[in-house]
């Protein structure tokens, strides 16, 4: 687990930084960070993939949070930024960027630990997936990499992350009780079952996934579809 902290108050950082010590020690897990003190300082330093959480402060002189984290997001659409606000306003604005929480500040031990031990679990279940059998042979697909499953004309097509498909000659229904077991994964159509970490755009009668494919939403299931896109999107904050 490696973390960026950016925060332009320095015994913000000083605090962080021990609490990530003791996180470290306490759940005996790989943990190493670097901090920085201005939006500036952390955009020049980063790079796509070097670093899996970054907390963010939102009020900062120059560029604030929210626009550096436009700027991250352009080279790196991966990395689950925790925005560090004084105030819960701004959540909507985090939304734009697939925020993955926001913590209030100041920075409370439990609250930070509760973060972090949530994304250290999706880490360890990242390399869960369901065994398939195509036309060919039986492969194993990680939900992680799954965008979307599509029945049509009596064949399952398995839609991937990077574009690629799958075919089977099966149901969606053998499929759909393990998959709707996971919140990620939502029904929007009684063809589709999406994974909503690959959905770039919700709409009124459609979704786009980060690939650029286009999945209709049932107009009986848009309730349902949007409060999970919501809720997905942005995590519902502990009460402190």
């Amino acid at each position: 687990m490696k973390i960026a902290i950016c925060d332009d108050n320095s015994q913000e950082l000083t605090r962080i930084s021990s609490f990530i010590d003791t996180y470290r020690r306490e759940r005996n897990v790989p943990v190493v960070y670097k901090t920085f003190q201005s939006a500036a300082e952390l955009i020049s330093h980063v790079s796509s993939g070097e670093y899996g959480i970054l907390l963010l402060d939102i009020l900062m002189p120059g560029i604030n949070g929210i626009e550096a984290a436009h700027e991250i997001r352009s080279f790196d659409a991966e990395v689950k930024i925790i925005f560090l606000t004084s105030s819960a306003e701004f959540a909507v604005e985090s939304y734009a960027v697939k925020a993955y929480d926001y913590i209030l500040k100041p920075v409370s031990r439990d609250r930070l630990f509760s973060v972090l031990d949530a994304i250290a679990a999706e880490n360890q279940t990242a390399m869960e997936g369901l065994s398939v059998k195509t036309l060919s042979d039986i492969v194993r697909i990680l939900f992680s990499r799954l965008a979307f499953v599509e029945i049509m004309n009596k064949k399952l097509y398995f839609h991937l992350s990077d574009g690629g498909v799958r075919e089977a000659t099966s149901s969606l229904v053998e499929f759909e009780d393990k998959l709707l077991a996971r919140p990620e994964f939502v029904k929007v159509h009684r063809s589709y079952i999406v994974n909503l970490w690959h959905v770039s755009q919700l709409g009124i009668k459609e979704l786009v996934t980060h690939t650029g494919k286009v999945v209709p939403i049932s107009r009986l299931l848009h309730g349902k579809v949007r409060e999970a896109y919501m809720k997905h999107m942005f995590l519902e904050k502990d009460e402190e």
